[in-house]
């Protein structure tokens, strides 16, 4: 016959594998409901901007579009197309530091940043939420022009 104490330890075990579960799922419906988030903050933007387009007669939209300023990007802003000309102020603060880091890197000799070497040099926790969300951030800014993504996954700056 098992002992009780035999009994209560296994019945532990089970227990501390199923919390450790529920944990891991809690990070991932984490950084699942973090891009949502972002998608839904790009798409208000998206439609505010358009509304606030339409809402404008034709000709005085143009003339405000050519005679704007480039202003500094607040965060949860898109991220632009890199097409040469864009200044680092338009992307959001958080992908300004994401190219710092990186740049700091390069300084320092190395080429290819991991993202959970990112997210340690951004000073955010080092859970898979916050690593795959400097992760998110880091392609973002590779598929826009702005870093280089290798096909190791690491990232880096441009180099010309």
């Amino acid at each position: 016959m098992a002992s009780v104490l035999g009994l209560l330890e296994a019945k532990e075990s089970a227990a501390r594998e199923a919390v450790e579960r529920a944990r891991e799922e809690t990070v991932r419906a984490a950084a699942v409901l973090e891009e949502a988030e972002r998608v839904l903050e790009r798409l208000v933007i998206a439609r505010e901007a358009v509304v606030e387009v339409l809402a404008e007669p034709a000709g005085r939209a143009v003339v405000a579009v050519e005679g704007a300023a480039v202003a500094a990007a607040v965060a949860g802003s898109p991220v632009p197309h890199q097409s040469g000309r864009l200044a680092r102020a338009v992307l959001a603060p958080d992908y300004q530091r994401i190219i710092s880091v990186l740049e700091s890197e390069a300084a320092a000799g190395r080429n290819k940043v991991r993202a959970k070497d990112l997210a340690v040099a951004l000073g955010l926790d080092v859970v898979p939420a916050k690593i795959e969300g400097v992760r998110s951030q880091a392609k973002r800014l590779a598929e826009r022009g702005w870093i280089t993504r290798h096909q190791s996954g690491e990232f880096g700056i441009l180099t010309a």
